[in-house]
């Protein structure tokens, strides 16, 4: 049972098995009744599950997140959005130790096997191993930036919207994204009139950093007005700042990608002129900063109900 967003930390800190989402899924769903709004679960691929707050029939914005727990793995998912040869180079290191591993027990077993071609084909079976197990390996219990940030925010944003201005905005918690976007998919498909005007604000880790960053789609960029609105979001806080990036290089791998004007929202840490996402995946994913939480809650309702304003009047 939920009394407020932060109480998922509590409650649900995994959500995982179709038993722990389920669970999850029903608390929400008591919760956001409570507060007035309708909800529904859409079924979509591989039995993905969203939950639907709101009526996106008639929102103008959607925020989303997703509430699956990824996989725990023993190398961080190091991520620089802003920095394509540092990405590159991250990749190919991570390919690099998946193939050592791989053929040096290859090597062993075809030693103690007495057999070249028993070695190679565990070697090869062992790198599909490695790759199933980061996707649908076993839980990794501390996500609290990963996504349990981006949850709680979300949730924080329906509990505080204005009445007046709720008919413009829905809320989507994703399922499957970290299998690949599956349930962001399914909901495109499912909703594809609806999409092709609203502005979907995606929250994926936004619990650790102070450079709350909005990432805009690439057709997002080249539409001067909608872009421009973002800017009512921004601003700096202490040492904090939330801020778009427009310009330059720009990956930032969530379910923002599925929409035509998507916004990817994370906090990224800086060093030097590098912005950058790291410890998620790992037993290190342990830092969700209420500041965050609520800058973000700030702003983004700010954003929302003047952009809505503004249209209104013209």
């Amino acid at each position: 049972m939920l009394e407020m967003p932060m109480d998922v930390l509590r409650d649900f800190p995994v959500r995982k098995t179709k038993r722990q989402k389920q669970a999850f899924r029903e608390a929400v769903r008591a919760y956001v009744e409570k507060l007035g709004y309708p909800c529904t679960v859409e079924t979509g691929s591989l039995g993905s599950r969203n939950l639907i707050i709101g009526n996106p029939g008639l929102a103008d914005y959607l925020v989303t997140a997703h509430y699956d727990t990824c996989a725990r793995l023993p190398i961080p998912n190091f991520l620089t959005p802003c920095n394509f040869w540092l990405i590159l180079l991250w990749q190919v290191v991570l390919t690099l130790l998946i193939l050592v591993v791989c053929v040096l027990l290859g090597l062993g077993v075809g030693l103690l096997t007495g057999s070249g071609s028993i070695g190679a084909w565990c070697g090869y079976l062992l790198v599909w191993v490695i790759l199933a197990l980061m996707i649908a390996g076993p839980a990794n219990p501390s996500n609290m930036n990963d996504n349990t940030s981006g949850v709680i925010t979300l949730l924080e944003i329906a509990k505080s919207m204005p009445d007046n201005q709720r008919k413009k905005v829905a809320f989507v918690l994703f399922d499957l994204e970290e299998a690949g976007l599956i349930g962001s998919a399914s909901y495109r498909k499912a909703h594809r009139p609806q999409i092709n005007r609203q502005m979907v604000l995606n929250l994926d880790c936004v619990g650790d950093g102070d450079y709350l960053t909005l990432f805009p789609t690439k057709k997002l960029k080249k539409d001067r007005k909608r872009l421009t609105s973002l800017y009512k979001a921004c601003g700096y806080f202490g040492k904090k700042s939330i801020l778009v990036h427009e310009k330059g290089f720009s990956f930032y791998p969530s379910d923002q990608a599925n929409f035509p004007w998507g916004v990817g929202i994370c906090a990224l840490n800086k060093r030097g002129k590098t912005l950058y996402l790291s410890r998620i995946h790992t037993k290190k994913d342990t830092i969700l900063e209420r500041t965050n939480v609520n800058l973000l809650r700030a702003a983004l309702i700010t954003y929302i109900c003047r952009d809505a304003a503004q249209q209104e009047r013209k």
